[in-house]
């Protein structure tokens, strides 16, 4: 593609995974039509504008998922669209079943949209992201995280397993996806396949001095470990990044943005 083709869209641009998918974009010489919710609003559209080649190559679009049309002018002459938004209206006691299903939801319609409308579409499915921060707030994944380093003293971690993967990873995925014409279907996107116990392993070798989570929530016999095929993700040319590191740079995410003091 020349330099005047690489248009791309990418919608919730203000998002964890999005944000980073707006800056190795960029990196690759893209230009990148991202929408928001407000772009008036910094906390927003700040991160994005301070990116290397935004000046250039980054135009902000106000658009919501909710009216109908306010998209068209993002992504008349793209090449392709990366879309990150997603609506979650929390109503019940347990937002993360409601933010899982959102999900869900919308991915089942976009398979529907697309194969009823011919569209060339390639779904990517990540487990837990975590990682270092572009953006100054937190989104679902990251909070989940945060809620669990700073509750030491007063909560156990589960027993249980949790699938983690790198943000990087995640945006490299999408773009990987995109230019890989054999590319199709769903890809899941996980680093390892972990119990909580060892997490807070890694974790108290990384900050032996800070007060973390030790005991975990009963005495039972820890849950039996379980892997999820990387085949098809390495297809993409993903080489995931190792989870001490995932793990160090969102600590220091954390740190960084005030989040936590260490």
């Amino acid at each position: 593609m020349s330099g005047e083709e690489k248009v791309v869209c990418v919608t919730g641009a203000s998002g964890y995974i999005a944000s980073w998918l707006v800056k190795l974009l960029l990196q690759r010489g893209y230009t990148v039509k991202a929408t928001v919710r407000d772009t008036k609003d910094l906390k927003k559209t700040e991160h994005l504008l301070a990116l290397d080649g935004a000046k250039e190559r980054l135009k902000l679009f106000k658009a919501n998922l909710l009216d109908e049309g306010s998209f068209d002018s993002a992504v008349d002459g793209c090449q392709g669209v990366f879309h990150t938004a997603s609506p979650v209206f929390i109503t019940a006691s347990d937002p993360q079943l409601w933010y899982v299903l959102s999900k869900t939801l919308a991915e089942e319609a976009a398979w529907k949209f697309a194969e009823e409308n011919g569209i060339d579409l390639v779904a990517i499915n990540p487990g837990l992201v975590i990682g270092p921060l572009i953006q100054p707030t937190l989104g679902f994944s990251l909070e989940t995280v945060l809620k669990l380093v700073k509750d030491a003293g007063t909560e156990v971690f589960p027993d249980g397993m949790c699938i983690l993967v790198d943000v990087r990873d995640v945006a490299n995925a999408h773009i990987q996806a995109f230019e890989i014409p054999a590319a199709s279907g769903r890809y899941c996107i996980n680093a390892k396949v972990i119990h909580y116990f060892e997490v807070f392993k890694i974790l108290h070798g990384l900050y032996p001095t800070f007060n973390l989570l030790e005991k975990c929530e009963d005495d039972k016999p820890l849950l039996p470990a379980y892997k999820i095929s990387q085949d098809k993700a390495e297809s993409l040319g993903i080489s995931f990044v190792p989870l001490e590191v995932s793990l160090r740079d969102t600590m220091e995410s954390f740190k960084e943005y005030g989040f936590l003091t260490i």
